[in-house]
Protein backbone atom coordinates (compact mmCIF):
# COMPACT_ATOMS: atom_id res chain seq x y z
CA UNK A 1 0.00 0.00 0.00
CA UNK A 2 1.06 3.36 -1.00
CA UNK A 3 -0.33 6.89 -0.12
CA UNK A 4 0.41 8.55 -3.91
CA UNK A 5 -1.39 12.26 -2.46
CA UNK A 6 -3.55 13.78 0.30
CA UNK A 7 -4.96 16.82 0.10
CA UNK A 8 -7.75 18.54 1.88
CA UNK A 9 -10.84 19.52 0.07
CA UNK A 10 -13.21 20.71 2.75
CA UNK A 11 -12.82 21.46 6.69
CA UNK A 12 -14.33 17.99 7.11
CA UNK A 13 -13.08 15.94 4.19
CA UNK A 14 -9.51 14.56 3.24
CA UNK A 15 -9.08 12.93 -0.86
CA UNK A 16 -6.14 10.20 -0.25
CA UNK A 17 -5.17 8.34 -3.37
CA UNK A 18 -4.00 4.87 -2.49
CA UNK A 19 -2.05 2.61 -4.41
CA UNK A 20 -2.24 -1.32 -4.22
CA UNK A 21 1.10 -2.76 -5.48
CA UNK A 22 0.64 -5.70 -7.89
CA UNK A 23 2.86 -8.61 -5.67
CA UNK A 24 -0.45 -7.69 -2.99
CA UNK A 25 -3.18 -7.65 -6.02
CA UNK A 26 -1.81 -10.81 -7.46
CA UNK A 27 -2.44 -12.62 -4.59
CA UNK A 28 -5.55 -11.52 -3.39
CA UNK A 29 -6.65 -12.38 -7.32
CA UNK A 30 -5.36 -15.82 -6.76
CA UNK A 31 -7.78 -15.69 -3.03
CA UNK A 32 -10.47 -14.78 -4.77
CA UNK A 33 -10.37 -17.26 -7.58
CA UNK A 34 -9.61 -20.34 -5.57
CA UNK A 35 -12.88 -19.32 -3.00
CA UNK A 36 -14.91 -18.80 -6.58
CA UNK A 37 -13.76 -21.31 -8.72
CA UNK A 38 -16.34 -24.05 -6.91
CA UNK A 39 -19.33 -22.25 -8.41
CA UNK A 40 -17.95 -21.70 -11.93
CA UNK A 41 -18.68 -24.80 -14.15
CA UNK A 42 -15.85 -24.94 -17.47
CA UNK A 43 -16.81 -27.68 -19.96
CA UNK A 44 -14.35 -30.37 -20.39
CA UNK A 45 -13.20 -29.89 -16.31
CA UNK A 46 -14.98 -31.08 -13.30
CA UNK A 47 -16.23 -28.56 -10.96
CA UNK A 48 -13.76 -26.33 -9.02
CA UNK A 49 -11.21 -27.50 -10.96
CA UNK A 50 -10.93 -25.50 -14.01
CA UNK A 51 -7.57 -23.22 -14.12
CA UNK A 52 -7.52 -19.84 -13.49
CA UNK A 53 -6.13 -19.19 -16.91
CA UNK A 54 -8.95 -21.05 -18.72
CA UNK A 55 -11.74 -19.07 -16.52
CA UNK A 56 -9.90 -16.08 -17.63
CA UNK A 57 -9.61 -16.87 -21.23
CA UNK A 58 -13.34 -18.11 -21.46
CA UNK A 59 -14.81 -14.57 -18.87
CA UNK A 60 -11.67 -11.87 -19.27
CA UNK A 61 -8.50 -11.26 -17.83
CA UNK A 62 -10.13 -9.01 -15.10
CA UNK A 63 -12.74 -11.67 -13.94
CA UNK A 64 -11.39 -11.74 -10.06
CA UNK A 65 -10.44 -8.40 -10.13
CA UNK A 66 -13.33 -6.42 -8.67
CA UNK A 67 -13.80 -9.01 -5.84
CA UNK A 68 -10.05 -8.78 -5.11
CA UNK A 69 -10.35 -5.16 -4.66
CA UNK A 70 -13.19 -5.54 -2.42
CA UNK A 71 -10.67 -8.11 -0.41
CA UNK A 72 -8.10 -5.43 0.00
CA UNK A 73 -9.24 -1.82 -0.36
CA UNK A 74 -10.58 -2.13 3.74
CA UNK A 75 -7.28 -3.17 5.08
CA UNK A 76 -5.28 -0.52 2.77
CA UNK A 77 -7.91 2.18 3.58
CA UNK A 78 -7.43 1.58 7.38
CA UNK A 79 -3.53 1.36 6.83
CA UNK A 80 -3.69 4.63 4.65
CA UNK A 81 -5.25 6.98 7.29
CA UNK A 82 -3.22 5.24 9.95
CA UNK A 83 -0.23 6.41 8.09
CA UNK A 84 -1.84 9.99 7.50
CA UNK A 85 -2.49 10.33 10.97
CA UNK A 86 -6.87 10.69 10.07
CA UNK A 87 -9.32 10.34 12.38
CA UNK A 88 -12.40 8.97 10.23
CA UNK A 89 -16.14 10.18 11.47
CA UNK A 90 -18.09 8.53 8.79
CA UNK A 91 -17.94 5.71 6.03
CA UNK A 92 -15.51 6.60 3.37
CA UNK A 93 -16.43 7.22 -0.49
CA UNK A 94 -14.29 5.37 -2.53
CA UNK A 95 -13.78 5.32 -6.38
CA UNK A 96 -11.61 2.71 -8.32
CA UNK A 97 -9.42 5.33 -10.64
CA UNK A 98 -7.27 2.45 -11.87
CA UNK A 99 -7.05 -1.58 -12.25
CA UNK A 100 -5.15 -3.71 -14.23
CA UNK A 101 -2.55 -6.66 -13.44
CA UNK A 102 0.01 -4.43 -11.66
CA UNK A 103 -2.34 -3.32 -9.15
CA UNK A 104 -4.89 -1.08 -8.49
CA UNK A 105 -5.51 2.93 -7.28
CA UNK A 106 -8.24 4.24 -5.92
CA UNK A 107 -9.42 7.52 -4.20
CA UNK A 108 -11.00 7.58 -0.12
CA UNK A 109 -12.77 10.46 0.48
CA UNK A 110 -12.47 10.26 4.15
CA UNK A 111 -14.34 13.00 6.60
CA UNK A 112 -13.26 13.96 9.45
CA UNK A 113 -13.53 16.09 12.51
CA UNK A 114 -14.51 19.52 11.61
CA UNK A 115 -12.59 22.24 13.20
CA UNK A 116 -15.24 23.71 16.32
CA UNK A 117 -15.03 26.38 19.21
CA UNK A 118 -17.06 27.00 22.32
CA UNK A 119 -18.14 30.62 23.24
CA UNK A 120 -19.37 31.26 26.97
CA UNK A 121 -19.79 27.96 28.89
CA UNK A 122 -19.10 29.65 32.41
CA UNK A 123 -22.61 31.61 34.18
CA UNK A 124 -24.88 29.97 31.65
CA UNK A 125 -28.57 30.17 32.99
CA UNK A 126 -31.56 27.93 32.51
CA UNK A 127 -34.58 27.12 33.99
CA UNK A 128 -35.26 24.97 37.55
CA UNK A 129 -38.31 23.73 38.51
CA UNK A 130 -39.44 25.03 42.22
CA UNK A 131 -40.20 21.73 43.95
CA UNK A 132 -43.68 21.51 45.88
CA UNK A 133 -45.46 19.51 47.22
CA UNK A 134 -48.66 19.66 48.71
CA UNK A 135 -50.76 17.32 51.11
CA UNK A 136 -53.14 16.37 48.84
CA UNK A 137 -49.49 15.12 46.82
CA UNK A 138 -49.26 12.94 49.57
CA UNK A 139 -52.70 11.88 50.00
CA UNK A 140 -52.10 10.60 46.19
CA UNK A 141 -48.78 8.00 47.45
CA UNK A 142 -51.03 6.63 49.75
CA UNK A 143 -53.28 5.60 47.80
CA UNK A 144 -51.61 2.39 46.07
CA UNK A 145 -51.13 1.38 49.52
CA UNK A 146 -54.72 2.15 50.57
CA UNK A 147 -55.88 -0.14 47.01
CA UNK A 148 -53.42 -3.23 48.54
CA UNK A 149 -54.80 -3.27 51.27
CA UNK A 150 -58.30 -3.26 50.07
CA UNK A 151 -60.24 -6.64 50.39
CA UNK A 152 -62.81 -7.47 47.99
CA UNK A 153 -66.23 -9.10 50.34
CA UNK A 154 -69.00 -10.37 48.84
CA UNK A 155 -72.23 -9.65 49.20
CA UNK A 156 -75.54 -10.41 48.28
CA UNK A 157 -77.40 -7.38 46.66
CA UNK A 158 -77.35 -5.65 42.98
CA UNK A 159 -74.17 -4.89 41.66
CA UNK A 160 -72.85 -1.25 41.59
CA UNK A 161 -70.12 0.92 40.18
CA UNK A 162 -67.08 0.34 41.83
CA UNK A 163 -67.87 -3.45 42.55
CA UNK A 164 -66.08 -6.46 40.96
CA UNK A 165 -68.04 -8.70 39.58
CA UNK A 166 -67.50 -12.59 38.54
CA UNK A 167 -69.26 -13.18 35.48
CA UNK A 168 -69.40 -15.95 32.71
CA UNK A 169 -70.19 -14.42 29.04
CA UNK A 170 -70.45 -15.21 25.59
CA UNK A 171 -70.99 -12.91 22.35
CA UNK A 172 -73.08 -13.39 19.30
CA UNK A 173 -73.21 -11.57 16.00
CA UNK A 174 -76.10 -12.14 14.30
CA UNK A 175 -76.89 -15.29 16.39
CA UNK A 176 -73.78 -16.40 16.04
CA UNK A 177 -70.35 -16.35 18.38
CA UNK A 178 -67.81 -14.69 17.66
CA UNK A 179 -64.15 -15.46 18.38
CA UNK A 180 -62.92 -13.84 21.44
CA UNK A 181 -66.04 -13.18 22.67
CA UNK A 182 -66.29 -15.71 25.67
CA UNK A 183 -65.05 -15.92 29.14
CA UNK A 184 -65.98 -18.04 32.34
CA UNK A 185 -65.47 -16.84 35.81
CA UNK A 186 -64.11 -13.48 34.67
CA UNK A 187 -63.34 -11.06 37.42
CA UNK A 188 -64.59 -7.42 36.07
CA UNK A 189 -64.18 -3.91 38.12
CA UNK A 190 -67.56 -1.85 37.25
CA UNK A 191 -66.41 1.28 36.14
CA UNK A 192 -62.77 0.30 35.25
CA UNK A 193 -64.30 0.92 31.26
CA UNK A 194 -62.05 -2.44 30.36
CA UNK A 195 -64.79 -3.61 28.50
CA UNK A 196 -66.76 -2.08 25.56
CA UNK A 197 -68.75 0.93 25.66
CA UNK A 198 -72.52 -0.96 27.39
CA UNK A 199 -71.11 -3.61 28.80
CA UNK A 200 -70.27 -2.82 32.13
CA UNK A 201 -73.11 -0.20 32.22
CA UNK A 202 -75.13 -3.23 31.33
CA UNK A 203 -73.83 -5.46 34.25
CA UNK A 204 -74.74 -2.92 36.96
CA UNK A 205 -77.66 -3.79 38.73
CA UNK A 206 -77.71 -7.35 38.85
CA UNK A 207 -77.36 -9.90 41.58
CA UNK A 208 -75.32 -13.16 42.32
CA UNK A 209 -77.38 -15.89 39.86
CA UNK A 210 -79.21 -13.78 37.37
CA UNK A 211 -78.50 -13.95 33.67
CA UNK A 212 -79.13 -11.08 31.40
CA UNK A 213 -78.76 -10.18 27.60
CA UNK A 214 -76.56 -7.01 26.84
CA UNK A 215 -77.28 -5.39 23.42
CA UNK A 216 -74.07 -3.38 22.76
CA UNK A 217 -72.23 -1.98 19.58
CA UNK A 218 -68.29 -2.39 19.03
CA UNK A 219 -66.60 1.07 18.42
CA UNK A 220 -66.06 2.12 15.15
CA UNK A 221 -62.12 2.04 15.91
CA UNK A 222 -62.21 -1.74 16.51
CA UNK A 223 -60.89 -4.69 14.40
CA UNK A 224 -62.34 -4.39 11.19
CA UNK A 225 -64.80 -7.64 11.29
CA UNK A 226 -66.64 -6.06 15.06
CA UNK A 227 -65.87 -2.03 14.19
CA UNK A 228 -69.30 -0.69 14.47
CA UNK A 229 -71.13 -4.01 14.58
CA UNK A 230 -74.22 -4.28 16.95
CA UNK A 231 -74.15 -7.76 19.45
CA UNK A 232 -75.18 -9.27 22.15
CA UNK A 233 -73.59 -10.52 25.12
CA UNK A 234 -75.56 -13.47 27.31
CA UNK A 235 -73.89 -12.55 30.53
CA UNK A 236 -74.56 -14.69 33.86
CA UNK A 237 -73.25 -13.47 37.26
CA UNK A 238 -71.70 -15.63 40.06
CA UNK A 239 -70.06 -13.31 42.65
CA UNK A 240 -70.55 -9.11 43.50
CA UNK A 241 -67.84 -8.30 45.43
CA UNK A 242 -67.25 -4.65 47.46
CA UNK A 243 -64.14 -3.16 47.85
CA UNK A 244 -63.69 -3.07 51.71
CA UNK A 245 -61.13 -0.08 52.16
CA UNK A 246 -58.97 -0.10 55.70
CA UNK A 247 -59.55 2.86 58.00
CA UNK A 248 -55.89 4.61 57.60
CA UNK A 249 -54.64 5.24 60.68
CA UNK A 250 -51.39 4.30 62.90
CA UNK A 251 -52.53 0.81 62.56
CA UNK A 252 -52.57 0.74 58.50
CA UNK A 253 -49.36 2.42 58.47
CA UNK A 254 -47.86 -0.56 60.98
CA UNK A 255 -49.21 -2.95 58.59
CA UNK A 256 -47.94 -1.22 55.11
CA UNK A 257 -45.04 0.05 56.66
CA UNK A 258 -42.36 0.22 58.85
CA UNK A 259 -43.36 3.36 61.21
CA UNK A 260 -45.60 3.10 63.85
CA UNK A 261 -47.29 5.94 63.36
CA UNK A 262 -49.49 7.67 60.08
CA UNK A 263 -47.78 10.38 60.52
CA UNK A 264 -44.49 9.03 60.03
CA UNK A 265 -45.72 6.97 56.96
CA UNK A 266 -46.86 10.44 55.58
CA UNK A 267 -43.54 12.15 56.86
CA UNK A 268 -41.87 9.33 54.47
CA UNK A 269 -43.79 9.55 51.59
CA UNK A 270 -43.19 13.35 51.53
CA UNK A 271 -39.86 12.86 51.76
CA UNK A 272 -39.32 10.13 49.22
CA UNK A 273 -41.67 12.03 46.47
CA UNK A 274 -39.54 15.26 47.26
CA UNK A 275 -36.67 13.96 46.42
CA UNK A 276 -37.43 12.16 43.51
CA UNK A 277 -38.92 15.71 42.10
CA UNK A 278 -35.96 17.46 43.05
CA UNK A 279 -34.21 14.36 41.21
CA UNK A 280 -35.82 15.20 38.36
CA UNK A 281 -35.64 19.15 38.54
CA UNK A 282 -32.09 18.54 38.70
CA UNK A 283 -32.01 16.07 35.23
CA UNK A 284 -34.14 18.50 33.42
CA UNK A 285 -32.14 21.64 34.97
CA UNK A 286 -28.94 20.39 33.66
CA UNK A 287 -30.38 19.14 30.19
CA UNK A 288 -31.73 22.65 29.42
CA UNK A 289 -27.68 23.79 30.95
CA UNK A 290 -26.47 21.24 28.36
CA UNK A 291 -28.79 22.88 25.76
CA UNK A 292 -27.45 26.30 26.30
CA UNK A 293 -23.66 24.91 25.64
CA UNK A 294 -24.58 23.47 22.60
CA UNK A 295 -26.11 26.84 21.53
CA UNK A 296 -22.55 28.22 22.24
CA UNK A 297 -20.70 25.98 20.09
CA UNK A 298 -19.77 26.86 16.68
CA UNK A 299 -19.21 24.07 14.56
CA UNK A 300 -20.69 23.04 11.09
CA UNK A 301 -21.20 19.22 10.89
CA UNK A 302 -20.77 17.43 8.01
CA UNK A 303 -23.78 15.35 6.69
CA UNK A 304 -21.42 12.16 6.61
CA UNK A 305 -20.58 12.29 10.16
CA UNK A 306 -24.13 12.37 11.46
CA UNK A 307 -25.61 9.80 8.89
CA UNK A 308 -22.99 7.54 10.38
CA UNK A 309 -23.47 8.07 13.80
CA UNK A 310 -27.03 7.70 13.20
CA UNK A 311 -26.77 4.27 12.14
CA UNK A 312 -24.90 3.56 14.95
CA UNK A 313 -27.82 5.24 17.17
CA UNK A 314 -30.39 3.11 14.72
CA UNK A 315 -28.15 -0.14 15.19
CA UNK A 316 -28.92 0.23 19.67
CA UNK A 317 -32.39 1.06 18.79
CA UNK A 318 -33.15 -2.53 17.10
CA UNK A 319 -30.55 -4.29 19.82
CA UNK A 320 -32.63 -2.99 22.42
CA UNK A 321 -35.31 -4.40 21.19
CA UNK A 322 -34.45 -7.61 20.16
CA UNK A 323 -33.19 -7.79 23.65
CA UNK A 324 -36.58 -7.60 24.80
CA UNK A 325 -38.07 -10.27 22.47
CA UNK A 326 -39.07 -7.59 19.80
CA UNK A 327 -38.02 -7.80 16.00
CA UNK A 328 -37.28 -4.59 14.89
CA UNK A 329 -39.37 -4.64 12.22
CA UNK A 330 -42.63 -5.82 14.11
CA UNK A 331 -41.96 -2.80 16.31
CA UNK A 332 -42.34 -0.50 13.89
CA UNK A 333 -45.43 -2.14 12.80
CA UNK A 334 -46.98 -2.12 16.04
CA UNK A 335 -46.04 1.69 16.62
CA UNK A 336 -47.03 2.52 12.62
CA UNK A 337 -43.48 4.03 11.87
CA UNK A 338 -41.31 3.53 9.53
CA UNK A 339 -37.34 2.63 9.39
CA UNK A 340 -37.06 6.38 7.47
CA UNK A 341 -39.20 7.61 10.17
CA UNK A 342 -36.82 5.86 13.11
CA UNK A 343 -33.65 6.77 10.76
CA UNK A 344 -34.96 10.67 11.37
CA UNK A 345 -35.22 10.52 15.03
CA UNK A 346 -31.50 8.83 15.02
CA UNK A 347 -30.27 11.29 13.10
CA UNK A 348 -31.54 14.18 15.57
CA UNK A 349 -29.80 12.35 18.67
CA UNK A 350 -26.95 11.57 17.15
CA UNK A 351 -26.51 15.35 15.96
CA UNK A 352 -27.10 16.08 19.71
CA UNK A 353 -24.76 13.42 20.50
CA UNK A 354 -21.88 14.82 18.43
CA UNK A 355 -22.99 18.53 19.82
CA UNK A 356 -22.59 17.55 23.22
CA UNK A 357 -19.09 15.53 23.19
CA UNK A 358 -17.67 18.79 20.94
CA UNK A 359 -19.06 21.14 23.60
CA UNK A 360 -17.40 19.33 26.17
CA UNK A 361 -14.58 18.69 24.19
CA UNK A 362 -14.10 21.96 23.90
CA UNK A 363 -14.88 23.32 27.73
CA UNK A 364 -11.88 20.44 28.81
CA UNK A 365 -9.64 21.87 26.21
CA UNK A 366 -9.69 25.32 27.60
CA UNK A 367 -9.67 24.24 31.17
CA UNK A 368 -6.44 22.08 30.28
CA UNK A 369 -8.20 19.56 31.71
CA UNK A 370 -6.12 15.93 32.68
CA UNK A 371 -6.90 12.44 33.56
CA UNK A 372 -4.89 11.26 36.16
CA UNK A 373 -3.75 7.30 36.19
CA UNK A 374 -5.40 7.66 39.81
CA UNK A 375 -9.07 8.69 37.93
CA UNK A 376 -8.57 6.37 35.08
CA UNK A 377 -7.47 3.17 37.41
CA UNK A 378 -10.81 4.45 39.37
CA UNK A 379 -12.53 4.19 36.04
CA UNK A 380 -11.52 0.97 35.37
CA UNK A 381 -12.42 -0.21 38.41
CA UNK A 382 -15.70 1.34 38.39
CA UNK A 383 -16.26 -0.03 34.93
CA UNK A 384 -15.39 -3.72 36.28
CA UNK A 385 -18.08 -3.70 39.28
CA UNK A 386 -20.90 -2.64 36.98
CA UNK A 387 -20.44 -5.43 34.27
CA UNK A 388 -19.16 -8.30 36.84
CA UNK A 389 -15.77 -7.98 35.21
CA UNK A 390 -12.26 -8.34 36.18
CA UNK A 391 -10.39 -4.83 35.93
CA UNK A 392 -8.04 -6.46 33.53
CA UNK A 393 -10.79 -7.55 31.24
CA UNK A 394 -11.94 -4.10 31.22
CA UNK A 395 -8.77 -2.95 30.68
CA UNK A 396 -8.16 -5.31 27.03
CA UNK A 397 -11.94 -4.81 26.77
CA UNK A 398 -12.17 -0.59 26.20
CA UNK A 399 -10.03 1.89 24.74
CA UNK A 400 -8.27 4.16 27.04
CA UNK A 401 -8.51 6.89 24.77
CA UNK A 402 -12.56 6.52 24.71
CA UNK A 403 -12.34 6.01 28.62
CA UNK A 404 -10.16 9.05 29.10
CA UNK A 405 -12.84 11.16 26.66
CA UNK A 406 -15.44 10.00 28.99
CA UNK A 407 -13.67 11.22 31.98
CA UNK A 408 -12.96 14.34 30.91
CA UNK A 409 -16.14 15.23 29.25
CA UNK A 410 -17.36 14.21 32.88
CA UNK A 411 -15.25 16.83 34.36
CA UNK A 412 -16.21 19.39 31.79
CA UNK A 413 -19.96 18.42 32.92
CA UNK A 414 -19.44 18.89 36.35
CA UNK A 415 -17.94 22.58 35.88
CA UNK A 416 -20.34 23.51 33.57
CA UNK A 417 -23.08 22.71 36.16
CA UNK A 418 -21.10 24.42 38.90
CA UNK A 419 -20.87 27.53 37.47
CA UNK A 420 -24.63 27.32 35.98
CA UNK A 421 -26.83 29.81 37.35
CA UNK A 422 -30.66 28.29 37.64
CA UNK A 423 -33.89 30.43 37.12
CA UNK A 424 -36.89 30.09 38.51
CA UNK A 425 -39.69 29.32 35.92
CA UNK A 426 -41.81 32.99 34.51
CA UNK A 427 -44.69 33.14 36.42
CA UNK A 428 -47.27 33.42 34.22
CA UNK A 429 -49.05 36.97 34.40
CA UNK A 430 -52.21 38.06 36.02
CA UNK A 431 -54.94 39.28 33.21
CA UNK A 432 -55.33 42.94 34.37
CA UNK A 433 -58.59 43.54 35.50
CA UNK A 434 -60.74 45.17 32.53
CA UNK A 435 -60.87 48.82 33.11
CA UNK A 436 -64.56 49.93 32.83
CA UNK A 437 -65.15 53.54 31.40
CA UNK A 438 -66.10 55.88 33.80
CA UNK A 439 -69.56 56.49 33.65
CA UNK A 440 -70.47 59.62 31.93
CA UNK A 441 -72.07 62.43 33.32
CA UNK A 442 -75.45 64.53 32.77
CA UNK A 443 -74.92 67.01 29.98
CA UNK A 444 -74.75 70.21 32.23
CA UNK A 445 -77.75 72.91 31.79
CA UNK A 446 -76.67 75.52 28.69
CA UNK A 447 -77.60 78.35 31.10
CA UNK A 448 -78.69 79.77 34.42
CA UNK A 449 -82.09 79.21 34.34
CA UNK A 450 -82.58 77.00 31.43
CA UNK A 451 -85.85 75.13 32.62
CA UNK A 452 -85.04 71.00 33.26
CA UNK A 453 -87.35 70.61 30.07
CA UNK A 454 -84.42 71.56 27.82
CA UNK A 455 -81.80 69.31 29.82
CA UNK A 456 -79.73 67.26 27.40
CA UNK A 457 -80.12 63.70 27.86
CA UNK A 458 -77.72 61.35 29.64
CA UNK A 459 -74.98 59.69 27.45
CA UNK A 460 -75.62 55.91 27.19
CA UNK A 461 -73.34 54.01 30.20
Amino acid sequence: MNVKSKETVENSAVELVIEVGAEEFEAAVDKVYRKNRKSIAVPGFRKGHAPRKIIEGMYGSGVFYQDAIDELYPTAYAQAVEQEGLAPVAYPKVEVLEMGKEGFTFKATVTVCPPFEIGTYKGLTAVKEEVEVTAEDVENELKPYIQRATRLVNVEREAKEGDTVLIDFEGFKDGVPFEGGKGENHALELGSHSFIPGFEEGVVGMKPGDEKDLDVTFPEEYTPELAGKAVVFKVKVHEVKEPQIPVVDDEFAKDVSEFDTLEEFKKDLETKLRDRREQTAQRVFEDAVMEALIQELKVELPQAMIDFRGDQVLQEYADRFERQGLPFQQYLQMTGQTVDSMRAQANAAAERQIKSEMALDAVAAAENMIVSDEELEAEYKALAEQYSMEVEQVKAAADEADVKATLLRRKAMELVKAEAKAEAPAKAEEPAAEEKPAPKKRASRAKKGTSDKTEEPAAEE
